[in-house]
């Protein structure tokens, strides 16, 4: 998820009652619920080695206990510079309990886990271990809704203390608990709603098939046929339909009861728009091919943007085009003639959401050039060409 969502998510579960029991909870678990992402820091190394390592030990079980106790320690820090500006302990609503504190910093953390789970990218728990990718993919990278419940959930109660304070009410340390259990529960309900169309728009994915073109091969006329067998043409053979073997269904950020499919019929996939609601499903036009084994395919798999797009992607889409001549490509990186250009795309994000193509492009886009000997030249990711 986008990051203010992870953070009013953390400020929204310590505001939900935790916050009554240790000190500093909602500065801790609001930071806690963003943490995970300082690995955007790999960025500094390129957009490849960002996109390889996006999502990797901080976003694991083995990680996160060791982002509590330094996110803690932070806390510890900050709490005894409160203390020595104050030449005494500092007066806190809720009592100092480091251990709780803790626990609650670890909490935050899993919700991180738990929300990039829950979108199309994926999050892989269990890294270093076990390196699979696990993503429910029912929730957009941004969702409005929830967005728009957890930021209801904590502007409601200070706009109610305001009108308190008018009226000489008397003012509650901990006003905001209501708002933020109901916030959460809504958005609990909005995850099993989601969670239940999401299979419904597999199941009519899976639904499909498609006719497969067959190419039939000469008949050879026998020396023994007769004068009546001779002239009777051969029988067209019964159509070829080929069934979908698995389907991902990507979530629509608006809509619960639209979903952009992925089938897969084995040499191609194929996109598609479901409705859960009528029940029906429209295919796109335009099938995706899988490539066949070669020289140059084996090549671009085996760099560094080639085996991190292949570990992320269950379904990736590789085309090869060929550099006739000199000249730019679409994101202004200059070709060699003679070269060719590998694309690795991922149909999860082919959709017709408007704001995936905002930049006029597929997002996480990688491109590997190769040399007439299949020598890498260059490595890119969403345009950004990988320092060498």
């Amino acid at each position: 998820m986008e990051p203010v969502t992870h953070i009013l998510t953390g400020a929204c579960l310590s505001r939900s009652g935790l916050n009554r029991r240790a000190a500093y909870t909602t500065l801790a678990m609001a930071i806690g619920a963003e943490f995970p992402d300082i690995d955007t820091l790999w960025s500094l190394r390129g957009p490849v080695a960002s996109f390889q390592h996006h999502r990797g030990i901080t976003h694991t079980f083995v990680g996160i206990p060791v982002e509590a106790a330094l996110i803690v320690a932070g806390v510890y820090l900050f709490h005894r510079w409160r203390s020595r500006s104050h030449d005494a302990d500092v007066a806190t609503a809720a009592p100092v309990n480091w251990g709780l504190l803790y626990a609650f910093t670890l909490l935050a953390l899993l919700s991180h886990l738990f929300l990039d789970f829950t979108n199309n990218y994926g999050v892989r728990p269990f890294f270093p271990f076990n390196p699979h990718w696990y993503a429910a993919s029912i929730v957009f990278i941004f969702d409005p809704l929830i967005f728009a419940l957890l930021l209801f959930a904590l502007l409601l109660p200070s706009i109610f203390r305001l009108v308190s304070s008018e009226v000489g009410a008397r003012k509650q340390p901990f006003a905001a608990r209501g708002f933020s259990i109901l916030a959460l529960a809504l958005i609990g309900s909005l995850y099993v709603l989601r969670e239940v169309q999401h299979n419904r728009a597999q199941q009519l994915a899976m639904q499909q098939s498609v006719q497969a073109l067959v190419v039939q091969a000469p008949v050879a006329v026998s020396a023994l046929s007769t004068d009546s067998d001779a002239g009777l043409a051969p029988s067209e053979p019964p159509p070829v339909l080929l069934q979908a073997q698995r389907s991902l269904a990507n979530p629509d950020p608006f809509n619960p009861f639209r979903w952009y499919t992925v089938t897969d019929f084995g040499p191609f996939y194929q996109l598609g728009l479901a409705s859960t609601i009528t029940g029906t499903i429209t295919p796109a036009q335009n099938l995706l091919q899988k490539l066949p084994e070669s020289a140059t395919l084996r090549a671009a798999e085996a760099t560094q943007l080639g085996r991190a797009y292949l570990d992320w992607s269950p379904t990736p889409v590789i085309t090869i085009t060929p550099v006739s001549e000199l000249g730019l490509d679409d994101n202004g990186n200059r070709l060699s003639a003679g070269h060719t250009l590998v694309t690795f795309t991922d149909p999860r994000f082919m959709g017709e959401v408007p704001i995936l193509h905002a930049s006029g492009r597929t997002p996480l886009t990688g491109t590997v050039e190769l040399d007439a000997a299949n020598h890498v030249v260059s490595e890119a990711m969403d345009g950004k060409q990988q320092r060498r």
